[in-house]
């Protein structure tokens, strides 16, 4: 997950008021229900310690979402007395994830935020394709294209000369508007950033189509059997999303696997382990980090600076370094922080921990590294 979008959250050093609200209830009850979110929400942030004046904007910002219509929840967080940031959920947050520390509680968002990509769905038949965006919370019509040639469409039965030649032309036309289709698609790509394509139609049109691509689209397309005359369900699309997503991030855990490995100077491309990954972040080697967020090593104590390279292990190791100003705070969230200014990714593992299993990374959070210069 590219977490650029967190800078701000780190340009000024203090505590931070973190707290995750459910919206994903619709029903009559739904503002009075809110009305006690925002209460309990400032109530717990009180309890850990929070000023008043954070307290009472958190408050505000959640009351203010009474009316909202979201159908999953909003991250906020806040210092000082004000809301710095807020984050639309992909999916709806568990009861209670409320934190107050010295750095910003940005874990859960790998998996209530993260992950989602947006995906567009091309709908493709002879004569040309009609376009849709789909995501979590997105579904809109994203265009048409229409190929410049509409006949002939159909073969004919080959029994001789004349029908063998209308057929070849029926081919042609075929592949003249699946290269047409697949021009649209890719420029609709690159308009909308879609993260994944999904080809629907009849066997042979997406399959054309799917040829057609550029490289760099055609990585991104994945096909499906599904009539051009019905729309795929939100159950659908959110499978082939999910089974997207799984197949990517199985894919990093192999590359993670390999990078351990010694090369002929010894050297190993990842690390797994708390020490281990303070060390490549104050040399500021984090390439990609690796989390699984309820493992053990998320939640240990770290000791860190002003600057998202001064933590370490252990508060007298800061002073030997010569910062003379530490707080504590969550090894996650430091790390989060550390790889968020380097942009480096942030990879949850959730997804995938029946096939990884648990010993990957040993304690919850490992990276792969960039080389030294």
């Amino acid at each position: 997950m590219e977490l650029a979008f967190l800078n701000p959250l780190y340009e000024h050093p203090g505590s931070w008021a973190s707290a995750y609200v459910d919206l994903s209830q619709h029903d009559e009850d739904m503002h009075h229900q809110r009305r006690l979110t925002a209460q309990a929400v400032s109530r717990q942030l009180r309890e850990q310690g929070a000023d008043e004046a954070t307290c009472r904007a958190v408050h505000d910002a959640v009351e203010a979402l009474q009316r909202s219509t979201e159908p999953y929840g909003r991250a906020l967080f806040a210092r000082d007395g004000e809301v710095a940031l807020q984050v639309p959920l992909t999916q709806a947050p568990p009861h209670g994830l409320v934190h107050w520390g010295t750095l910003p509680h940005v874990t859960p968002l790998l998996d209530l935020a993260g992950e989602d990509p947006v995906s567009l769905v091309a709908y493709i038949d002879r004569t040309g394709a009609d376009f849709e965006l789909r995501s979590a919370v997105l579904q809109e019509e994203a265009g048409h294209v229409t190929g410049s040639r509409q006949w002939p469409m159909h073969r004919a039965k080959a029994s001789d000369w004349s029908e063998r030649h209308f057929q070849l032309k029926v081919e042609n036309t075929w592949e003249h508007n699946a290269r047409e289709v697949a021009e649209a698609l890719a420029a609709c790509q690159a308009e909308t950033g879609a993260d994944l394509l999904i080809l629907c139609g009849g066997e042979r049109e997406y399959r054309s189509v799917h040829e057609q691509l550029p490289e760099h689209v055609r990585d991104r397309a994945v096909e499906t059997s599904h009539g051009i005359g019905s729309r795929l369900l939100p159950r659908e699309v959110e499978e082939i999303r999910a089974r997207h997503v799984r197949e990517r991030i199985l894919a990093e855990v192999d590359r993670y696997r390999a990078a351990r490995t010694p090369d002929e100077e010894r050297r190993t491309a990842a690390v797994e382990g708390v020490p281990q990954l303070i060390e490549a972040a104050r040399e500021h080697r984090l390439a990609e980090l690796l989390i699984r967020p309820d493992a053990p090593d998320t939640q240990r104590e770290v000791w860190i600076g002003e600057d998202p390279d001064q933590l370490a292990a252990r508060r007298t190791e800061l002073r030997i370094l010569g910062e003379q100003h530490s707080w504590p705070a969550r090894a996650d969230d430091a790390l989060v922080r550390a790889a968020v200014v380097t942009d480096a990714p942030v990879l949850s593992l959730t997804p995938v921990l029946a096939e990884a299993g648990d010993e990957v990374p040993a304690g919850g959070m490992g990276a792969l590294l960039r080389w030294k210069e």
